[in-house]
């Protein structure tokens, strides 16, 4: 299978007054996995919709290897398509669920289709279940049936939509991993739907992410954790925190921030996005929780920000501190360690925060619900 290069240029879906789906332009390469990530209303499934033919455009084209489709039917458009519900054949085998889209399309001969069947259960490692049915095999193993049956005719695009929100942790996490592995077998086109974070970093080449309808900011995962280009990425991808201030100065090189408590933060990395701020604009400064430090108390340095344990967490390989700042009561941040044995810091400890200057990322307050 070699996948084709899918475009969606000024796509919008609007309903009635209201606009789903703003102006969405996108071009994803042959054999690329993207994923669209957002928050429920966000306009990713309804974008997923308009490239599968179920929903026509208000305006914009949609192309797939050059040819437009942007109002061709589904059938048309020759599309796997995978669902969060499996949408599997209760009353057929899993053959004969791998084998209907190759049937209804009528593009091969019986042997052929059975060569084709066995050769998707041994891509997703169920060669033996073939004569079972949907009711006998796990959520998991069905998911991977369905993979298999929107893969078994070649689509030169796939898409899957939420396919992994009813699966339990473990599993979902597991399946993550097989589906990219077939993905990058196969070498297919994919778009991905989904609303889990974690779930789009692991699996995507690239991550298109989505508010109110828009597009807000498409780039490589890792790209997206370390520099977000607006405070509604930088909130909605991984853990982050906020702190408010004003500007001191501010330059291509450095930021400089004022907490309200006098506190001054110099932020190396601040300007990753090109701007500038004015002195005295009201700005919010954002730092990864794993990138910020803990000390005992006076043996964090002149900028450290004095605080107080409220809570520590323990999660596996690490430690989540909830802190207080000691002399803003009403504001807190996460801090994550590596733990090793018992955490070193208990509640109401007395801390220093130390903070990489390189790692902050700054907003203007303005921006807070920006898409």
């Amino acid at each position: 299978m070699i996948g084709q290069t899918l475009s969606l240029t000024g796509l919008q879906k609007r309903y009635g007054t209201a606009l789903a789906v703003r102006d969405l332009s996108l071009s994803i390469a042959a054999g690329e996995f993207v994923s669209l990530l957002g928050p429920s209303g966000s306009g990713k499934t309804t974008a997923l919709t308009m490239i599968a033919g179920f929903e026509a455009p208000s305006a914009g084209s949609i192309t797939i290897g050059g040819r437009d489709v942007t109002f061709l039917a589904p059938n048309h458009r020759n599309i796997g398509m995978v669902f969060q519900k499996y949408a599997l054949f209760p009353h057929l085998t899993i053959r004969q669920n791998i084998a209907f889209p190759l049937r209804m399309r009528g593009r091969k001969h019986k042997t052929a289709i059975s060569g084709r069947v066995d050769e998707m259960l041994e891509l997703v490692q169920l060669s033996g279940y073939a004569e079972r049915y949907p009711n006998q095999l796990s959520g998991g193993q069905q998911q991977r049936v369905a993979v298999a049956r929107a893969l078994a005719f070649e689509p030169p695009v796939l898409l899957m939509d939420e396919p992994l929100g009813a699966l339990d942790k473990k599993l979902r996490e597991a399946m993550q991993f097989e589906i990219k592995r077939i993905q990058e077998r196969l070498g297919a086109t994919v778009v991905y739907v989904t609303h889990d974070q974690d779930e789009a970093l692991t699996m995507s080449d690239r991550v298109a992410v989505m508010s109110d309808g828009r597009l807000v900011q498409l780039g490589a995962p890792a790209d997206l954790y370390r520099q977000p280009n607006t405070e509604f990425v930088a909130d909605f991808i991984g853990r982050m925190n906020f702190v408010d201030g004003e500007c001191l100065e501010s330059t291509a090189e450095k930021t400089t921030v004022r907490l309200s408590d006098g506190i001054v933060l110099h932020a190396r990395a601040a300007n990753d996005r090109g701007r500038s701020y004015s002195a005295g604009r009201a700005l919010r400064v954002a730092i990864r929780p794993e990138r910020l430090r803990l000390a005992k108390r006076g043996h964090g340095g002149a900028d450290a920000l004095a605080a107080v344990v409220d809570a520590a967490v323990f999660i596996g390989s690490t430690y989540i501190y909830v802190v207080r700042l000691a002399d803003r009561p009403d504001a807190s941040l996460q801090v994550q360690v590596a733990a090793d044995g018992f955490g070193p810091f208990q509640r109401d400890d007395e801390v220093d925060i130390l903070l990489d200057s390189d790692a902050l990322h700054i907003f203007p307050i303005a921006e807070r619900h920006a898409a």
